[in-house]
């Protein structure tokens, strides 16, 4: 299963690996609190100065960010983990709701539909 979550909330014992999916590290967050960290994953600096978490960008945004991951190498890193089964968790450190790791997940989840 795949979730996401603020990096900031408490960890939980069925978050399973977790994984940070920003390209900076988070204020305040220790390094154990971490599994994996997946900068590579997160929006370009361009594409993400451009977004700006602006709602009505979203939909812009994630055409955007899907074209941008599905050159991206890295993405075989992520489905390696969630294949081999348990949890996975998604960190992003923004208070917006409208994020990479939520585009990320529902990115993911198209490409293992089509598998």
């Amino acid at each position: 299963m795949i979730k996401v979550k603020r990096v900031y909330e408490p960890i939980e014992r069925d978050d399973g690996i977790r994984v940070l999916v920003d390209r900076l590290w988070p204020r305040g967050i220790r390094k154990d609190q971490i599994d994996l960290w997946l900068r590579d994953l997160a929006p370009s600096e361009e594409l993400r100065k451009w977004y700006n978490h602006d709602e009505s960008k979203w939909e812009e945004f994630k055409r955007k960010y899907f074209e941008e991951l599905s050159k991206n190498p890295k993405i075989d890193v992520l489905l390696q983990l969630i294949k081999k089964g348990g949890n996975i968790t998604l960190l992003y450190a923004s208070k917006s709701p409208y994020n990479n790791a939520v585009a990320l997940k529902e990115f993911i989840e198209k490409i293992l539909k089509v598998q």
